[in-house]
């Protein structure tokens, strides 16, 4: 059974539901929906289960003429919707015949996203467990387009059925957002009064937003804290941390709510989250629209599971006074050695967020991490969904309609009570060699972009590599160059923007280069560039925006586009690197690098890797020989980041 689409709008790409789940620590988002309310009570109308696949339309609408019966649905924003001309209306069951052409008109009021469903559920290509559309990539079902062709299955049991008026989501121009508080809120990473700001504002929705996250505008906080320390000048900056869905994202003073498409590791201060139940109103708010941001308790917040006759309002219907006041810390307490202090941090109502130690850069911190992930791969039940390793902290992703916050923390001081002292840590290590175009013509292009388009006046603008060499008091670039190039990077976490996208720092602190990230985040950087960020490297895993402070650019981390078991390449496995691998660079042109991004693309490409451990107990031993010039050469470092503050200090750049 066959359809052909005549005409899109905007956009209108193929989704299911809850989307591609299990792969959140190598950065692959879960897609899916961005109303998933609206998209699943468009499978209920036909008859479907709630995640069949189906369509999200953006704002444009859709014509599509039927090559057999099919009964479909139109939910989510209001719509004009007719079958050859006749009008017909949103969230009842539509039947339409072969031969009838069914057209979804642009959004004609409040909102941004309409939903398709026909009995039976669209057909499409499955990648990695899901058929949802992950745009920035290419990978899942992807962007219906005039001609395409369009399939579904037969009709299941399921009875098609209207649905009723206080079922139907209320979409409008101002909308209340429920969030619990946390991961991170004050005091220690905002003030008092920068909460009471955040639930007191009303936002608006800044244009340039999508479904990797919507811009907000609105005041600028004061902060608890002068700067990020080695995670960077701003304080906003923090040692790379596992993102929830949901999550208000300051990059900078930007506020910024991600969505299902956005990256899944960063380095921003993030002081309340969307609540799962609460997150289908990011689907729905345009540009200009005004949000306000209402704390709740979690265990009373709305629920995912519930599509019924809760009347779930743009406004009005959030609980007041009845909110989380801990900060975001569910509790605290120490290893089973007693050497290394705990944080349990809430993160919306579907994750915890383990932090050990304070924060700062410490390679025993991640192998403490690492211990807690491994251990609990074989305690934990079906309901946790996703184990994401940060820098020093580790999110346990799970499904709020199966366990809660406290299981989830008792289970984790469970696991974490019989795990062994940090120092026996021994890891697999395989040293990565790859090539890099120092400088490369496409970061220049991103800067000059990034000052045309956002920022001319930043203080790493016109060339990130200078603002590197200034902000660790080096004597010239080329002393940059040969740091970067001499280092060894350790690979602490993947997906830090996207795609397997390493976030690593050098095994010898002499080469930890310390930078800021760009404020305001940029809006495009090119695939594979490579950026230092605080004392971190990245390897951006795809086209998209960021923040880190550009040294040039390299070969595929993440390749789908060719069989997989090639090239460095692990079967079922598109991501290059683990955790725990060890990255150097070779020189290489632009020209030449053209050509080996030509062959990895096409298969043809080679991956120089090497088998090895890493030990935790030895790199101690290195650090405690070499303490006293290591000391010395991060000393002149740390005092040209100082003079670079008070310079920023001067200009109103930090506080």
């Amino acid at each position: 059974m066959t359809a052909t689409v005549l005409a899109v709008g905007a956009l209108a790409t193929v989704q299911d539901w809850p989307g591609r789940l299990g792969y959140w620590q190598v950065g692959l988002p879960p897609s899916g929906p961005m109303d998933d309310l609206s998209f699943r009570l468009a499978n209920v109308c036909v008859g479907n289960p709630e995640g069949a696949p189906g369509v999200e339309i953006t704002l444009g609408g859709i014509t599509i003429r039927f090559d057999a019966d099919a009964t479909v649905a139109v939910t989510g924003a209001p719509v004009p919707v007719d079958v050859d001309g006749l009008p017909a209306p949103q969230w009842c069951p539509i039947a339409v015949r072969a031969g009838q052409t069914l057209r979804i008109g642009a959004v004609a009021g409040p909102g941004m996203r309409s939903y398709l469903a026909i009995a039976g559920g669209l057909a499409g290509e499955t990648y990695l467990g899901s058929v949802a559309t992950f745009m920035l990539a290419a990978l899942g079902a992807g962007a219906l387009r005039t001609g395409d062709e369009i399939s579904w299955g037969d009709a299941g049991s399921g009875k098609p059925r209207r649905i009723l008026a206080d079922e139907q989501p209320s979409i409008g121009t101002r909308w209340e957002l429920a969030v619990a508080e946390g991961p991170h809120a004050a005091p220690e990473f905002l003030t008092d009064v920068d909460m009471a700001t955040v639930y007191a504002s009303e936002y608006r929705v800044h244009f340039n937003s999508d479904r990797t996250g919507v811009r907000l505008e609105g005041p600028k906080p004061r902060w608890a804290r002068p700067d990020g320390g080695e995670a960077g000048l701003h304080p906003s900056n923090i040692h790379d941390t596992p993102y929830s869905v949901g999550a208000l994202d300051f990059t900078g003073d930007t506020p910024i709510l991600l969505g299902p498409d956005g990256p899944s590791l960063g380095g921003f201060v993030c002081p309340v989250t969307v609540v799962s139940g609460d997150r289908w109103k990011l689907g729905q708010l345009g540009p200009g629209d005004a949000v306000r941001f209402v704390p709740v308790r979690t265990s009373a917040s709305p629920s995912l599971a519930a599509l019924g006759s809760a009347r779930r309002g743009a406004l009005g219907y959030v609980p007041r006074g009845r909110a989380d006041s801990d900060g975001g810390v569910l509790g605290r307490g120490t290893t089973a050695d007693g050497a290394t202090s705990l944080t349990y941090r809430r993160s919306g109502d579907d994750n915890v967020l383990v932090e050990y130690g304070p924060m700062a850069l410490d390679l025993a911190l991640r192998a403490r991490v690492h211990a807690l992930q491994h251990a609990l791969r074989g305690a934990a039940g079906p309901a946790v969904v996703d184990l994401t390793p940060g820098i020093r902290s580790l999110q346990v992703k799970f499904d709020p309609r199966r366990t809660s916050t406290r299981a989830v923390v008792d289970l984790l001081r469970e696991v974490e009570a019989q795990l062994p002292p940090a120092a026996e840590l021994n890891v697999p290590s395989r040293t990565v060699r790859l090539p890099l175009s120092w400088d490369d013509p496409s970061t220049r292009e991103a800067i000059q972009r990034y000052m045309h388009g956002v920022r001319a006046d930043a203080p790493w603008c016109p060339w990130n590599i200078e603002f590197i060499r200034r902000m660790n008091g080096l004597e010239s670039v080329d002393d940059v160059q040969r740091i970067v190039f001499d280092a060894s990077y350790l690979v602490l976490g993947l997906g830090d923007v996207y795609l397997g996208a390493p976030v690593a720092t050098p095994l010898d602190p002499r080469h930890r280069l310390v930078t800021t990230k760009y404020n305001p985040a940029r809006t495009w950087t090119p695939e594979n560039a490579v950026g230092i960020g605080g004392a971190y490297l990245c390897v951006y895993g795809m086209e998209g925006p960021g923040g880190y402070q550009f040294v040039g650019r390299t070969t595929q981390v993440w390749n789908h586009r060719h069989p997989l078991g090639a090239d460095g390449f692990e079967p079922d496995s598109p991501w290059l690197l683990r955790f725990f691998d060890r990255i150097s660079w070779y020189p290489v042109s632009s020209a030449e690098l053209a050509d080996l991004r030509a062959d990895m693309a096409a298969g043809r490409g080679n991956v120089d890797i090497s088998d090895g451990t890493f030990s935790l107990a030895d790199h101690d031993a290195f650090l405690a020989c070499e303490a006293a010039d290591i000391a010395a050469v991060r000393g002149r470092m740390e005092e040209a980041r100082a003079e670079e503050r008070r310079r920023w200090s001067l200009v109103g750049e930090v506080a």
